[in-house]
């Protein structure tokens, strides 16, 4: 696997050496060990997908809250979309930036999400799947998120008629 750091300390894109042949393809695209050498945290207590019918459905900008605070491998299995990472720590040198990268099932990338940092997508293509490899048990109590559209933050998304769950639609202004 290739891991490339981005412009937010921790946030690291995955991509797997694929080797090819006449049947194919085979490619690893977890390794506890590389996670480690890499010095990020390759703990899985839960794997969870999001199917969603339409395209430019929108889902974010989520999180959960310390002590419950996970880490999330997001890997698109189906369709393609426009993953966004939101750095909410406060003190950060890049705090209140984001990234965002196409994840689809044609490249094969995966994003890295430390605790810390919000994330959210949007669907580029009808009939998506997404993929989460999460480091800690879901707490309804801890989940929590931040608005997709907060100025705050001036996150650029893929001009569209969205679909947003009310929940979504719900967070309050940014007050940190």
């Amino acid at each position: 696997m290739l891991f490339e750091e981005t412009d937010l300390k921790g946030v690291f894109l995955i991509k797997p050496e694929i080797f090819t042949d006449q049947r194919g393809f085979f490619a690893r695209s977890f390794c506890r060990r590389e996670f480690e050498a890499h010095g990020l945290d390759p703990r899985v207590v839960q794997c969870s997908i999001s199917f969603n019918i339409k395209k430019s459905t929108l889902r974010g900008m989520h999180f959960q809250r310390p002590p419950h605070a996970e880490i999330r491998l997001v890997r698109c299995t189906r369709g393609a979309v426009y993953d966004v990472v939101l750095d909410l720590r406060a003190g950060s040198p890049t705090f209140r930036r984001w990234v965002a990268t196409e994840l689809s099932d044609e490249n094969r990338l995966a994003i890295y999400v430390p605790e810390g940092f919000a994330h959210g997508f949007q669907t580029l293509e009808a009939e998506t799947e997404v993929f989460y490899q999460i480091s800690e048990f879901h707490n309804q109590t801890a989940a929590a998120g931040v608005r997709w559209d907060d100025t705050a933050f001036g996150i650029e998304w893929p001009k569209a008629n969205r679909t947003i769950s009310a929940k979504d639609l719900s967070y309050p202004d940014f007050a940190w």
